[in-house]
This record gives structure tokens, C-alpha cells and sequence, in this order.
């Protein structure tokens, strides 16, 4: 009779890892759409801007939008995963970012798809801190770090590769038609497969409205300031002022209400766990760097080298290879060895391959590029692996939603503060270095005015106007093309000492040691 009552129970075991199984690969290729449509558009952002009339200055605001929309869903996600369940969360997340991303693929202008790409990156922002907690409670006994960690990482890597294709091949309208099926299969997947706890909806009648506008007011005003501060001045304009005014007294008011509010929306006491607080900020340098590399490696092989979509995206493939090479080694370091020694060797491998990207020329292409982005690629994994389980592995179960949202926006608030800061560093070094470049173009300087003699004499036959213009507006343009590689040297420079700067901190973690098992319920 035992036996008879036992057999059923232990038949039905492997059926239920299978579906534990399934309904988490669900989940992880959900979450690499939301990650992967940041980075989608980098490599086409000409032809977009073509097709919208934009300018140039503004494009970046396609990338941003979403990155802003997310950052602020992100630390929600720990708060609505307790009152929907992580099932209907996630579900209605990845419906909500499959019709947005219809939206976008039909924006008329400019302002239009902002407002799409903004409503893509909210709707669909909840899908990626949800598979970092739900990792550590569906596989307590050893959850799939390597393959979130590669996900993570190979999203943004490989995005300008499969934009760039998708817009040679078709248009940059399919950079997001192409989410719509595979958005509507996760959902349904994960609707059928992933049972892993239970809605609390009486959570809704303490929903901390204070806290949640108070939020969405600093972060977004915040970014707004960075990324709009370099085009109008900073603190000169007015508008710039009032944001920075505002994003100031929300982010005091914000602090004031969740530390002492009963039910807050997000609950910071996460960050008194010293490895979760220095994994944060690790976590940031490491988005910056995520996103960073690769928004600034298409715009220089698309403004210096003149590649196009497609070309960008065969280029900057490298990264996102060495990467998924670079995966089954970052895992087995991070099982055998102390990960802060495992993250240390990844910060430095991240940092010089940014260090060796600063030594552009304007001839510089496929085979110049290629170590730093092997040794960029292998850095990555190296740091998401151990990061994530020096920050989350130690956390008590019922903090683990929470804080993954929270350390998922440590990673996306450094990709969005450092594309504005990256734009702002173009801004401002192309300008010096233009400067410094055209007082030492002076005609009274003998090898100048051979120069120019040379490209006279080499325009006398080819132009209809002026030869002498024609070789003074050539040599314009060369002294730009130079200043602006100087100016990509600059910012790749920058980021590299960034992962260097960062390497003190892991003296401040401990070695992180096993949890428990983890109630799924």
C-alpha cells in the first residue's frame, strides 16, 4: 500500500522539474528581450533618425527613454511581485512590452516613439529583476548564476549586431516587430508553467503613492538634467534648473518617506548588508561599462569609418562572441575560487579592454578592434557571474525581491547616467580638441600651406569652383575626423580607469558563504 501511494508522488517529481525548468527559460529569454531592446537600436540610430527627422543631438533620447522607464519600474518590481505573484507579473509584463513594441515600430516622429520606447521600457521593466529572484527560489541549491549572468550580459553585446542586420536586411521598423511573437509565446509560457508563490492584493490598500511619485520624480528629473545639461548649458538654462531643483527635493522627500513609511515601496534595508551595498556599486560601474561599449563603438565605426548598420554590427560581434566563450570559464572560476578574486580578475580584464579601445586611429577597424573587445567580452562574464552571487547569494529569502530590483537598477541607473555622461564627454572633448587642432592649422606655417598647395593643385581639375576652397574645406574636415577620434580615445580612456577605480572596494566584501534552501512559497 506504501509503495502504491509513494510511486505516484515520486513519478510526478521529474514532471515538475521539467516544468520548473521550461517555465524559467521562459522567463530568462523574456528578460533578454527587455535587455536586448536597449542596445537594438545603437547600430541603426542614422537610419532612425533618418526616418523620424531627427537630429542628431536628440536621437539618443530612443536609448534613453527606455533605460529611464526602466530604471524606475525595476525597484517596483520587488513591491508588485508580492501583490500580483511573480506569474502574473511577469506575464502581464511581457504582454504589456510586446504592444508597446508595436507601438514603436509604427512612431510617426520623433516625440512618438520617446513616448513608445518610455512605455516599452516600464511595461517591460519588471521581467528582468523578476528572474534574478525567482533564480534563487526556484534552484535554491544552486541557482543558475552563469546562465543569468551571461543573459544579462549578452543581451546588450549582441544587440547592435542583430539591429544592424535587421535594418540592412528590412527596416528599423523590425527592430521591433520582431519581439511580437516571441513576446506573446513567453507570456503564455509563463502563465502556464511558473507557480512559484501567491498574490497578497490586500497589499494594494497600503501602496505608498508618496514614495512611488516621489521616486519617479528624482530618477527621472535626474536623468533629464545629465543627459539635456551639455546641449543648453547646465544650470544656465532654466529648464535644466527647475529639473535639478525638483530631482533634489524628490530624492529628499523620497529617502524621508520610504525609511519611514510601514510598508514602503521600496525597502532600502537591503544596503545595510555590506556585500549587497558594495555589489551595488560595483553593479553600476559594470552598466556603465555594459551599455557604454556598446553605444560608443558603433557611433565611432558609424561617424569615423562610415559603416553602415550591418558592417557596425559585424565589427562589434566580438564582444558578444568571446562572451558566451568566456561563460563555461567565468562559471567554473566563480565555483572554485573566492568570487571577489574571480570579480577582481573581471573588473581588470573589463578595464584594459577599455584602456586598449583608447588607442583609436581613424583607419582603425575589424583586426584593431579586436583584442579589446575579446578581453571587454571575457571581463563582462567574468563580473556579472560573481557579482551576482556576492550580492544576492548571502540575502534572506524574503529580501530577495526586493533587492533584486534594487540591484538591477544599480546596473541600468549606470547605463543610463553613463550614456549621458558619455554624451556629454563627446560633447565637450571634441570641441577642446577641435580647438587645439585648428590653432596649429595656420597657413603661415610652412607644412601647412604645403598641404594645401598639394590638395590646390590635386582639386585644379576636379571641381568647378574655387581648388583653393575646395582644399581648405578638405582639410576642415580632416582636422574635425581627427578631433573626433581624439574625443572617442577620451571617453573609452575614461571608462577604462573607472573599472580600475572601482577594483579598492572588493577589499570591503566578505566571502560570501551558501544559503539555505529557499521555501518556493
Amino acid at each position: 500500500m506504501t509503495d502504491q501511494i509513494a510511486n505516484p508522488i515520486t513519478d510526478t517529481e521529474p514532471k515538475r522539474d521539467l516544468r520548473k525548468i521550461l517555465g524559467f527559460v521562459a522567463m530568462v529569454f523574456g528578460m533578454f528581450m527587455a535587455i536586448l531592446d536597449i542596445q537594438i537600436v545603437s547600430s541603426s540610430l542614422p537610419q532612425i533618425q533618418s526616418g523620424l527627422a531627427a537630429s542628431a543631438d536628440e536621437i539618443s533620447w530612443i536609448q534613453t527613454a527606455y533605460l529611464i522607464a526602466e530604471i524606475v519600474m525595476i525597484p517596483l518590481s520587488g513591491y508588485l511581485s508580492r501583490v500580483m505573484s511573480t506569474r502574473v507579473l511577469y506575464a502581464v509584463s511581457a504582454i504589456s512590452f510586446t504592444a508597446a513594441s508595436a507601438l514603436c515600430a509604427f512612431a510617426w516622429d520623433l516625440p512618438s516613439m520617446v513616448l513608445f520606447r518610455a512605455l516599452q521600457g516600464f511595461l517591460g521593466g519588471a521581467m528582468i529583476p523578476t528572474v534574478f529572484a525567482s533564480a534563487f527560489k526556484m534552484f535554491p541549491k544552486r541557482p543558475p548564476s552563469v546562465i543569468i549572468g551571461l543573459i544579462a550580459t549578452l543581451a546588450p553585446a549582441v544587440g547592435p549586431s542583430v539591429g544592424g542586420y535587421l535594418t540592412e536586411t528590412y527596416s528599423w521598423h523590425w527592430l521591433f516587430l520582431i519581439n511580437l511573437l516571441p513576446g506573446l509565446a513567453v507570456a503564455a509560457a509563463v502563465w502556464l508553467l511558473v507557480d512559484i508563490d501567491r498574490p497578497n492584493w490586500s497589499l494594494l490598500k497600503s501602496i505608498d503613492l508618496v514614495g512611488l511619485g516621489t521616486m519617479a520624480a528624482f530618477l527621472g528629473s535626474l536623468e533629464y538634467v545629465v543627459e539635456e545639461g551639455p546641449r543648453y548649458d547646465w544650470l544656465q538654462d532654466p529648464t535644466i534648473r527647475d529639473f535639478a531643483i525638483i530631482s533634489v527635493l524628490s530624492a529628499v522627500l523620497f529617502f524621508w518617506r520610504v525609511l519611514r513609511a510601514a510598508q514602503p515601496i521600496v525597502d532600502l534595508r537591503a544596503y545595510a548588508d555590506r556585500n549587497f551595498s558594495v555589489g551595488s556599486m560595483l553593479q553600476f560601474v559594470v552598466g556603465m561599462g555594459l551599455y557604454g561599449g556598446t553605444y560608443v563603438m558603433p557611433i565611432f565605426l558609424g561617424r569615423v569609418r562610415g559603416y553602415n548598420a550591418l558592417q557596425i554590427g559585424e565589427t562589434v560581434i566580438i564582444y558578444g562572441i568571446f562572451m558566451c566563450m568566456s561563460a563555461p570559464i567565468a562559471g567554473t572560476l566563480a565555483r572554485k575560487f573566492d568570487p571577489r578574486k574571480v570579480l577582481a580578475l573581471g573588473l581588470t580584464c573589463f578595464g584594459l579592454g577599455f584602456w586598449l579601445n583608447s588607442f583609436l586611429t581613424a583607419d582603425s577597424a575589424f583586426w584593431e578592434l579586436f583584442l579589446p573587445q575579446a578581453l571587454r567580452g571575457f571581463g563582462a562574464i567574468t563580473c556579472i557571474i560573481p557579482i551576482t552571487n556576492m550580492s544576492l547569494g548571502t540575502l534572506a529569502p524574503a529580501k530577495l525581491g526586493n533587492a533584486s530590483g534594487l540591484f538591477n537598477l544599480s546596473r541600468n541607473l549606470g547605463g543610463a547616467i553613463g550614456l549621458a555622461l558619455i554624451n556629454t564627454q563627446l560633447n565637450d572633448r571634441l570641441q577642446l580638441h577641435w580647438s587645439q587642432l585648428a590653432t596649429q592649422i595656420n597657413p603661415a606655417r610652412p607644412q601647412v600651406q604645403q598641404y594645401i598647395d598639394r590638395l590646390t593643385e590635386r582639386f585644379g581639375d576636379l571641381v568647378d569652383g574655387d581648388p583653393t576652397r575646395a582644399a581648405m574645406k578638405q582639410l576642415g574636415q580632416l582636422v574635425y575626423r581627427e578631433a573626433t577620434v581624439l574625443t572617442f580615445n577620451d571617453v573609452l580612456l575614461t571608462m577604462g580607469a573607472a573599472f580600475f577605480v572601482m577594483l579598492p572596494l572588493l577589499l570591503l566584501a566578505r566571502r560570501p558563504k551558501p544559503v539555505g534552501p529557499i521555501s518556493a512559497h
